[in-house]
C-alpha cells in the first residue's frame, strides 16, 4: 500500500509539473508536455504537416501563443494569460485593438451559475478570438476602453503526438490512449497522462505477453490522425483502454466498447467487480473511444475514467486544479489499469489433452504438489474446472466467472496442468 502512495504521490507531481503548460491540439504545449513526458520513459514523436488528409479531416494550423492580456484604462491587466492558459479561448487569432467593454463582452466567457471559476473555451476551427474570466471579475469590470492584447501565431506547421512501446511476447497490440491538448486541467486530462506515464513503466517491467502501445495524442484529430497514419496495421489492435479524468476523487467508471461484449469489456468489468465502479454502455459521444470504435474500425477499445466527463462541477473549469485531484485516486486507477491488464495478459483458450473422463492428477504429481497449502482444496478444484471447461471456446476468464474462483487461481491452475501436458494451447478465436 505504501508503495502505491508513493508512485500515487510521483504521479500527483507530475500533474503539478504540467499544469501550468498551455496545451492545444497543436503547438509547442504539447511538445513540452511529451519532452517532460519523455523524462519518464522514451518517447517516438510524430509531427503530421499541416493540410495532411485524415480521412474526413484536415489537419490544422499550429497554434502556438506567447502572452494575452486585457487592461483597463490605467494599464492594469484585469485578465491576463500569465496567469493561468484558461484565460485565452484556444486557437483565439492574434488581436491588437482598443475597445469599449460593450465591444469586448461579445469575446468574454464567464459562467453564470459558478461566478468564482474560469471556464476552459475552444474556436480550433472557426477563425475567433476570446478571453474567459469568471463572473465575478466581469461584473466588476467599470464601463470604458480596454486594451485587448493577444500573441498568438496560426501558421503551417505541425500536429505532434507521441508513442511508447513495451514489446510483448506477440505482436497483437493493447493500445492504451490519452490526450494531451487540454491546457490547465487537472483531471482532465493531465490525471489520464501521469496514470498512462505510471502504467508504461510498471508494464515494462513485467514482460507483458501483449505488446502494449501508449499513445499521447490531442483529442479527435490526433486519435483520428493516429489511426489514418495505422490504417493498415489496425489489425494488431486487440484490445484497447483511454484514459481520462483519472484522478477525481469519485469511484471508477468503464465505458463499454461499441462491441459491448469485447474482451477489454469483461476483463474490466471483473476486475472492478470487487471495487465501488459504474459501467456505462457505449455512446458516441466522450473521449477518443468513439474514433477507435468507429464503424469502420469497431475495435475493442473502452474508457476508464473516475467520475465521467461533464459529471462533476469541476469539469473544464479553473477548479479542476491539482488541489481537485488525489494521489490516492490516481493510485487506485492505475492499479485498476493494472489489475486489468494482468487478467488480459494471461487470459488464454485451452483444450483439455486428456478429455475422456477426468485424468488422474495424482500419479502426475499435482495434488502432491498443493502440500499442505490453505487454499489446497480451492486449487484442486480450479484445476478440475479448467479441465472441464478447457474445450477451446472457454477462456479462463468465462471458467473464473462460471465457477466463482478467483481468476488468478484459475489461471495459477491451467499453468500447472500445461506443465503436466494436460493442456494444450487451443488455436486463436475467430474474430
Amino acid at each position: 500500500m505504501n508503495t502505491g502512495m508513493n508512485t500515487g504521490a510521483e504521479m500527483h507531481a507530475l500533474v503539478e509539473r504540467l499544469y501550468p503548460l498551455c496545451r492545444s491540439i497543436t503547438g509547442d504545449g504539447v511538445r513540452r508536455t511529451l519532452e517532460i513526458v519523455g523524462e519518464y520513459l522514451p518517447l517516438r514523436l510524430y509531427e503530421v504537416p499541416t493540410g495532411t488528409q485524415v480521412f474526413d479531416w484536415t489537419v490544422p494550423k499550429e497554434w502556438n501563443i506567447s502572452d494575452a492580456w486585457i487592461a483597463d484604462s490605467e494599464g492594469k491587466r484585469v485578465v491576463d494569460f500569465a496567469e493561468s492558459s484558461l484565460h485565452v479561448v484556444s486557437y483565439s487569432v492574434p488581436v491588437s485593438a482598443t475597445m469599449s467593454l460593450a465591444e469586448l463582452r461579445e469575446h468574454l466567457h464567464t459562467l453564470p451559475d459558478q461566478p468564482s471559476l474560469v471556464p476552459y473555451r475552444t474556436s480550433y476551427y472557426s477563425p475567433d478570438w476570446g478571453f474567459c474570466l469568471s463572473q465575478n471579475a466581469l461584473d466588476a469590470l467599470p464601463d470604458g476602453d480596454y486594451e485587448v492584447r493577444i500573441d498568438s501565431t496560426l501558421e503551417d506547421g505541425h500536429l505532434t503526438y507521441a508513442e511508447h512501446v513495451v514489446p510483448g511476447e506477440v505482436t497483437d497490440e493493447v493500445i492504451v490512449s490519452c490526450h494531451v491538448c487540454h491546457p490547465s486541467l487537472a483531471n482532465d486530462n493531465l490525471a489520464g497522462i501521469a496514470v498512462a506515464t505510471f502504467l508504461a513503466r510498471e508494464l515494462a517491467q513485467r514482460e507483458p505477453y501483449y505488446t502494449y502501445r501508449f499513445l499521447f495524442v490531442p483529442g479527435t484529430i490526433g486519435s483520428i490522425t493516429w489511426l489514418a497514419r495505422n490504417a493498415e496495421r489496425i489489425g494488431k489492435v486487440k484490445h484497447g483502454l483511454v484514459l481520462a479524468c483519472a484522478g477525481d476523487p469519485g469511484s471508477l467508471t468503464y465505458k463499454k466498447s461499441r462491441r459491448g461484449d469485447a474482451e477489454i469489456d469483461r476483463v474490466v468489468q471483473h476486475v472492478l467487480a470487487e471495487r465501488e465502479h459504474t459501467v456505462v454502455d457505449f455512446s458516441p459521444y466522450g473521449y477518443d473511444e468513439r474514433q477507435f470504435c468507429s464503424p469502420g474500425f469497431n475495435l475493442g477499445v473502452g474508457s476508464l475514467t473516475r467520475t465521467p466527463y461533464a459529471g462533476y462541477p469541476e469539469y473544464h473549469t479553473s477548479a479542476d486544479n491539482p488541489d481537485f485531484v488525489t494521489a490516492q485516486a490516481m493510485a487506485d486507477t492505475l492499479a485498476a489499469c493494472r489489475d486489468a491488464f494482468s487478467v488480459l495478459d494471461r487470459n488464454r483458450r485451452y483444450v483439455n489433452l486428456s478429455p475422456y473422463g477426468e485424468p488422474q492428477l495424482g500419479k502426475r504429481g499435482l495434488y502432491g504438489s498443493l502440500g499442505g497449502r490453505s487454499d489446497a482444496k480451492q486449487a484442486q478444484l480450479a484445476m478440475l474446472w479448467v479441465l472441464n471447461l478447457s474445450d477451446g471456446d472457454h477462456t479462463l476468464l468465462d471458467i473464473a466467472q462460471r465457477s466463482g474462483i478467483a481468476f488468478d487461481a484459475v489461471a495459477a491452475a491451467a499453468d500447472a496442468l500445461y506443465a503436466a501436458g494436460l493442456l494444450a494451447p487451443a488455436p486463436p478465436a475467430r474474430e
